[in-house]
């Protein structure tokens, strides 16, 4: 009986079509109405909640790159805080003839070493401040800012530590509170077109050989004259009396010193994660 008057419902609503126009679009125009809403009602819906699974998706899955970054790197790196030395050195600023700092109007540069190396300092006014991560580049960020003076001076792209330290952040090779993992090194190295490589042999013979190559060399210092805790530093030039010339990020003066190379030694640190404590830096590609 109910599907008899749905048809003839149907039937009569169609004529009226045709010989009611005025009482068709009376009826029909209500209905078209809430069809209308409800189809619109509808798409907004899935639309909005396509964008919702959308956005958690995306959320996911940069949670899951970040959480494999860090299941990559079970190590917790030696906290690299700028906190100042155990130890004052005694050793006077070197002679300007061995090593000086020397400034273009645009940048400084340390003289004497292999090459006139790009010099930064991480508690520069002009960046201190900035962020590395959550933290700032002028307590933690050492190991970008030593990575920087490095891609600045083998390569011919200029790289400021804000730029470095961005990138390491988005990389995953910053550690909250602690500066950056130890891979920082051979990662930074790798995406600017250099190469890093562990030095093994912890001898003045080993890093002598390294500069003399042409190439540079990355330390990863423990407690002593250069930190309390840990810290990056760039070993670049060897003077005529076999001392070392290095490139503080952390101490302008420091880098205007000559380094034994026993103490340099003596004080790297104990990791020994991601080829760390000593890695050399070279313009070569090496299988």
């Amino acid at each position: 009986m109910l599907l008899a008057l749905l048809c003839i419902g149907t039937a009569e609503l169609a004529a009226s079509y045709f010989y009611a126009p005025e009482f068709f679009d009376r009826v029909t125009t209500p209905v078209i109405r809430t069809v209308k809403t409800c189809a619109d009602f509808v798409g907004d819906t899935y639309r909005e909640t396509k964008d919702a699974v959308s956005t958690a998706c995306l959320k996911a899955k940069e949670d899951l790159q970040a959480l494999a970054a860090q299941l990559q790197r079970p190590e917790d790196p030696p906290a690299q805080l700028a906190e100042g030395s155990l130890y004052t050195s005694d050793t006077p600023i070197a002679d300007p003839a061995v090593t000086e700092l020397r400034s273009d109007g645009r940048r400084e540069y340390l003289t004497g070493g292999i090459m006139d190396l790009v010099y930064y300092n991480q508690t520069s006014p002009a960046w201190a401040a900035l962020p590395y991560g959550t933290d700032d580049i002028g307590r933690y960020g050492c190991g970008p800012t030593a990575m920087a003076m490095v891609v600045s001076s083998m390569t011919e792209r200029i790289i400021e530590p804000p730029e470095m330290a961005s990138w390491a952040a988005q990389t995953h090779h910053w550690a909250k509170e602690s500066g950056s993992y130890l891979s920082i090194v051979n990662d930074a190295a790798q995406a600017h077109g250099l190469t890093a490589y562990s030095i093994v042999d912890h001898t003045p013979d080993a890093i002598f050989s390294v500069l003399s190559s042409g190439n540079l060399v990355v330390a990863l210092m423990g407690p002593g004259h250069f930190t309390r805790s840990g810290h990056f530093i760039v070993i670049h030039g060897l003077t005529l009396t076999g001392n070392l010339l290095v490139a503080d990020p952390n101490s302008a003066e420091r880098s205007l010193m000559e380094w034994d190379p026993q103490l340099i030694l003596d004080e790297l640190s104990k990791s020994r994660h991601n080829g760390a404590p000593l890695w050399g830096i070279s313009a070569a590609n090496y299988d």
